[in-house]
């Protein structure tokens, strides 16, 4: 009898890209052992002792949102491999409040800064009865490069969150993304058929403070490092260039959500210009949603001392 071709963890998209970078047969080799369709009880513990999730969906209108959830640590619990549950809410004006509803897809990233430290999880929302309930398409740990070192403190907020709304970057949002070091992208890809490897992605991205460029009022340009040789967040664009950002200032607990559309720059000009960049992601922004006084936490550098 013939042997069942075991399913891939990675879908067309993810695929294609792979093979253009001449990584295809040993990253799937790898992947097969490391991506897993369940919680490892080591992820199951690292996500119950976070105090934020970076979640990345899509809202009704199916444009991709990031966010954080954010409260006490032990507000993600996995009640079994299979199942996570944030039961934590999204700060009224936050793009993605009130968007969500069962079926959804959700990636999901835990990250702990202090230590540069994070896992992924991927699924689809099962109840939103009591917080978000995950059921588990993929599990995998990321390595931790790129990651600027803070640690986090409680913050108790007495201010009602300051909603701002556009369609276009202003001055000072401007600014405030040319001076960062770290954003968190979302993208995802659903084809016809169920498969694990669909879904939605929420990524990190990190480096010196500027790498992200803007250009205009609409239009950023984000350095795309080596990784893991997934191409996660790459394949989905090249299936559906629809995109999600999220910038935090970790100082002052705001946060300032972009959604629009991605083309990938693989070798013009413009990329040798970006140092240590492979390809550059080219963002035009379509909304921006920038809520103040959002975050209950903030954040501090780590000594590198």
């Amino acid at each position: 009898m013939e042997k069942t071709k075991a399913v891939s963890p990675f879908h067309a998209g993810e695929q294609a890209v792979q093979r253009r970078m001449g990584v295809r047969e040993q990253i799937e080799a790898f992947a097969r052992q490391v991506v897993r369709p369940y919680l490892p009880d080591e992820h199951r513990q690292f996500y119950a002792g976070l105090p934020y999730m970076v979640i990345a969906a899509r809202d009704q209108s199916e444009r991709p949102w990031v966010s954080l959830l954010v409260d006490e640590p032990g507000f993600v619990r996995s009640p079994d491999p299979e199942e996570l549950l944030l039961d934590a809410q999204f700060p009224e004006g936050d793009a993605l409040f009130g968007q969500l509803d069962s079926g959804n897809d959700v990636g999901l990233l835990g990250i702990e800064l202090a230590t540069r430290r994070r896992n992924r999880v991927n699924g689809r929302i099962i109840s939103t009865d009591r917080g978000l309930r995950l059921r588990v398409d993929q599990s995998f740990g990321n390595c931790p490069a790129y990651i600027q070192p803070r640690e986090w403190r409680i913050h108790n907020n007495s201010i009602a969150p300051e909603v701002v709304r556009s369609h276009q970057l202003s001055a000072t949002q401007s600014e405030w993304i040319r001076h960062s070091d770290t954003l968190f992208i979302g993208s995802g890809h659903r084809g016809d058929t169920p498969a694990a490897s669909f879904g939605m992605d929420a990524s990190h991205r990190g480096g010196e403070a500027g790498f992200v460029a803007v250009t205009d009022h609409h239009t950023l340009v984000i350095p795309d490092y080596s990784g893991n040789n997934h191409f996660n967040t790459i394949g989905n664009l090249v299936k559906d260039p629809r995109i999600g950002l999220l910038f935090v200032d970790f100082s002052s607990g705001r946060t300032l959500q972009l959604t629009g559309s991605a083309q990938i720059d693989w070798d013009s000009v413009e990329v040798a210009r970006h140092t240590g960049a492979r390809r550059l992601i080219i963002v035009t922004v379509e909304e921006v949603v920038e809520v103040g006084n959002s975050l209950p936490i903030r954040w501090e550098p780590v000594s590198q001392g």
